[in-house]
């Protein structure tokens, strides 16, 4: 979309891990970044405003967006990045955990789709992009209900590509291969090597992976791309 410091993006998850990172990666490109999280982000790059709520807290939700609609007047880009993830059998999975894995993953994710894209079709230009996982396509065991909240995800991803092209706002998703960070801290280290031997490339993911693969959605010139989801490593 241009690195323009009137340019402003949304990311949530920025706390930690991919999110914090996005956050300084694009405020070092130029962008005014606004995101968002439970908790204070450990440190704030310059260029950054944050905003402290949960993503599945709709009044929450619709204040940051109005909020950042009238203090910039535009957003030009949606990272969809904040989620959690819970791995056990299904038979040993409480529903409460279910219920905030959904939460967050896919009803954070939609909300906060629905009220940026109401700003962005003022201008009739965004750029939106989702976080899946390759856990969706890879149908991992005792990852059933992370696994079914990112292919919700993905079906959201699809639809609204489809319901927001006519405002020239594009919706896609990365699912990004496991990466060193909080979320997969606990996986024991054999699980994460047998899940390396599904991809064609077998290392972790690093953090200018998944940058690359958002920079490319959201420029300008592609606008032709929408509805689509990349995996990293070769899954898929």
């Amino acid at each position: 979309m241009g690195k323009a410091a009137r340019h402003v993006m949304v990311i949530t998850g920025t706390s930690r891990g991919i999110g914090r990172h996005l956050a300084c990666y694009y405020c070092s490109n130029g962008y005014r970044v606004v995101g968002c999280s439970r908790s204070e982000p450990e440190k704030a790059p310059g260029g950054y405003e944050h905003y402290r709520l949960s993503v599945d807290d709709e009044n929450d939700v619709i204040h940051m967006i109005a909020s950042v609609a009238r203090r910039y007047g535009r957003i030009d880009v949606l990272v969809n990045n904040a989620g959690i993830a819970s791995m056990n059998h299904s038979l040993l999975t409480p529903l409460s955990t279910v219920s905030e894995i959904f939460s967050t993953n896919v009803f954070g994710t939609f909300l906060f789709v629905r009220e940026v894209a109401k700003v962005m079709s003022h201008r009739r230009c965004g750029r939106i992009v989702n976080f899946t996982s390759v856990a969706a396509p890879l149908n991992l065991e005792g990852e059933a209900a992370y696994a079914a909240s990112k292919a919700a995800v993905e079906s959201l991803t699809r639809i609204l590509a489809r319901e927001l092209a006519p405002f020239n706002i594009t919706v896609n998703a990365i699912g990004p291969t496991p990466l060193p960070t909080d979320l997969i801290k606990n996986v024991p280290r054999n699980k994460i090597d047998d899940l390396l031997k599904l991809q064609a490339i077998k290392r972790l993911a690093k953090h200018a992976d998944i940058a690359n693969v958002i920079d490319f959605f959201i420029r300008e010139e592609s606008d032709f791309v929408t509805g689509q989801v990349v995996y990293l490593g070769g899954v898929g």
